[in-house]
């Protein structure tokens, strides 16, 4: 095993980035930061309470209603964007070495995560410049026609799973549209958030405009959640935070999009490419340490095939290559904290008891410390199983046989969640037919989680609430005003003039 990569620069503590200044929280108090590897304590963050959160909405308010960035051209936004993204390209390999360091993830699945984070803010700044509005005409009678203007201040409140990623995600669109921002990364991983400041900074973002609290989500999130100068939020996260943020931004009528937790299925049909189905559903559960949204944590295998798919699976799994996460072989690094670790290793010793262990199982050898998760695959798991009901956020799977389309559908639906799901089958008509009937936000077909930004991405049931991605995150962070123009004479019914 290699020796532990520690960074070079890493600073001994993180402040708050409020109205253009590093800051410490008001009252002093900061938390612990661990690194996944040695499970040490490698700085100090400040810990946002409701006087932080107010001061930097304060400054995004102030920023908003007096400052240009709401005012300014598209264009002009679009600039300072694109700025944006150059500076993150530029700075790739030291965001994805702090990443990396940070969450645990492999180095060359957090290098991905750097440009497409980029790919974001490049997105989002060609839109607000190509988009175009409704305008709809009663020939001789009336114009109606949409005005788009940023809502406010965004409350963004983002996961410790590829971190930098989704806070790009968020802040992309939000600083599009023109609204101001405060961002309140999850609590394992701040270090890359701490990066923002710099690169908006270098790029021209006028000040207030971009604000960070960091602090602990029952804290600083709740805060945010319920400050009454804070008309919307976006919260990636766990099923049960979102029903906590639902019910205390509810006073407040608050604009919400949630993307919440997943139990994605992937079901493979006999007739499917096996070999690429079977790369495909590896990749879909081990990559970034099993530790995402959209896993395709229960693989559902029609019965012809079944015992073919478990062993060649089973096979495959153990030689997925676990690491430590700086080295480029890696493929499945640590998991992000000792008490996510912990979820992760009791879900296993449940799984044992539910299903039939066919690779993983634990601790992988060679690694006596670290939060080292073998990948795990669990066989025969009945659908009341928990481990095929919950979502467990690690490098573990179930499988489960069907026998016909009808059994297979009511197997993928059979959950609370509906993220996402994957289909594998060279039928065209089972294909399209098959998509239509899951409940899920979305469905890739013979395909990998590959995502196209123009798309909605967003779930259904407990997987959350709205849509983000293209013109739906646009919706999202801006108001649309109808304005109704009469043409010629007024065509109003009269009142009060008698006969």
């Amino acid at each position: 095993m290699t020796p532990h990569h520690v960074p070079a620069d890493l600073p001994e503590r993180i402040q708050h980035y409020i109205g253009g200044a590093h800051v410490d929280s008001m009252d002093g108090s900061t938390f612990e930061v661990l690194d996944p590897v040695s499970n040490e304590t490698y700085l100090r963050a400040a810990a946002g309470k409701a006087a932080d959160v107010d001061r930097a909405v304060t400054a995004a308010r102030r920023a908003f209603d007096d400052g240009p960035w709401p005012r300014m051209l598209p264009r002009e936004r679009s600039r300072i964007l694109h700025r944006v993204a150059d500076l993150v390209e530029s700075r790739d390999a030291r965001l994805a070495e702090l990443e990396s360091f940070d969450s645990g993830l492999p180095i060359t699945q957090a290098l991905g995560q750097a440009r497409r984070a980029a790919e974001n803010f490049r997105f989002f700044a060609d839109l607000v410049v190509a988009q175009t509005d409704d305008a709809f005409k009663v020939p001789g009678r009336q114009i109606n026609y949409v005005n788009r203007k940023p809502i406010g201040v965004a409350g963004l409140i983002t996961p410790w799973n590829t971190p930098f990623m989704l806070e790009s995600w968020k802040l992309g669109p939000a600083l599009a549209t023109g609204n101001t921002v405060v961002l309140k990364p999850a609590e394992f991983t701040p270090l890359s958030a701490s990066l923002w400041a710099g690169i908006f900074e270098e790029a021209g973002l006028p000040e207030g405009v971009f604000n960070l609290v960091h602090g602990i989500g029952e804290e600083a999130g709740d805060a945010l959640v319920r400050h009454p100068d804070v008309p919307l939020i976006s919260f990636t996260g766990e099923s049960r935070t979102g029903q906590l943020i639902f019910a205390n931004a509810a006073p407040h009528l608050k604009g919400l999009s949630m993307e919440l937790g997943g139990k994605s299925p992937a079901v493979v049909f006999a007739d499917a490419d096996l070999e690429a189905a079977i790369d495909a559903t590896i990749f879909g559960v081990f990559s970034l340490n099993g530790e995402r949204c959209t896993a395709g944590s229960r693989i559902l295998v029609q019965r012809e095939i079944y015992d073919e798919f478990v062993e060649r699976y089973a096979a495959q799994a153990t030689r997925v290559v676990v690491g430590p996460p700086h080295d480029p072989a890696t493929e499945v690094g640590a998991l992000v904290h000792p008490e996510h670790y912990a979820k992760v290793m009791e879900y296993i010793e449940i799984g044992r008891t539910e299903g039939r262990l066919v690779a993983g199982g634990g601790r992988p050898e060679g690694f006596p410390s670290g939060n080292y998760v073998a990948p795990t695959v669990f066989a025969d798991v009945a659908p009341d199983a928990r481990v095929f009901q919950e979502e467990i956020f690690g490098p573990v799977v179930v499988i489960t046989p069907f026998d016909s389309d009808e059994e297979a559908l009511a197997l993928a639906n059979d959950v609370r969640y509906g993220l996402a799901a994957y289909v594998w089958t060279n039928d065209l008509r089972r294909a399209h037919t098959f998509a239509q009937a899951l409940d899920t936000g979305m469905v890739w077909l013979n395909s990998n989680n590959v995502r196209d930004l123009r798309t909605p991405f967003g779930g259904v049931k407990a997987s959350g609430l709205g849509h983000e991605g293209g013109y739906r995150s646009i919706d999202f962070y801006t108001h649309q005003q109808a304005v109704h123009v009469t043409l010629g004479g007024a065509h109003n019914p009269t009142f009060g003039k008698g006969l």
